[in-house]
This record gives structure tokens, C-alpha cells and sequence, in this order.
């Protein structure tokens, strides 16, 4: 793992399209751990959200999981 590049592009569209690319795998993640621990995974973010001091930064995680959570109950 230490030989893999992990760069991003500063380009806007290409930023957005690996963070799509993200949200959805994390989407599928949750589905193959199951229900339970998915439900889990959601509520512990979910709390970690509430705690975040800077409210932009807050609103922007709860949007992405919001997107998440749509994703995984499809």
C-alpha cells in the first residue's frame, strides 16, 4: 500500500468526482455489513456531527450522510 498513489487532482470536477466515488463506496460498505452495524456506523456519525464545532462543517457532513443514508436505503 505504501507504493499506491493517493494524489488528488486540483481540478473542481475531477475533486467532485472522486468524492462521489467515495460517498458510493461507502454506501456499499454499509450494505455488505448489514443493517446493525450499519445503523451503528450512521448514529456514531451522526453524533460525531453534533459535536463539530464549526457549523459549515457540520452542515456539509450531515448533507453527506443524509446522501449516504439515502444511497444505503435503495
Amino acid at each position: 500500500m505504501s507504493q499506491t498513489d493517493f494524489s488528488t487532482s486540483e481540478q473542481a470536477s475531477i475533486q467532485a468526482n472522486e468524492l462521489s466515488c467515495m460517498k458510493t463506496l461507502v454506501t456499499m460498505m454499509l450494505r455488505v455489513m448489514g443493517q446493525a452495524d450499519a445503523g451503528k456506523v450512521l448514529i456514531n456519525m451522526e453524533r460525531y456531527i453534533a459535536g463539530l464545532e464549526d457549523p459549515l462543517q457540520a452542515e456539509v457532513f450531515s448533507n453527506t450522510i443524509n446522501q449516504i443514508k439515502h444511497g444505503y436505503r435503495q
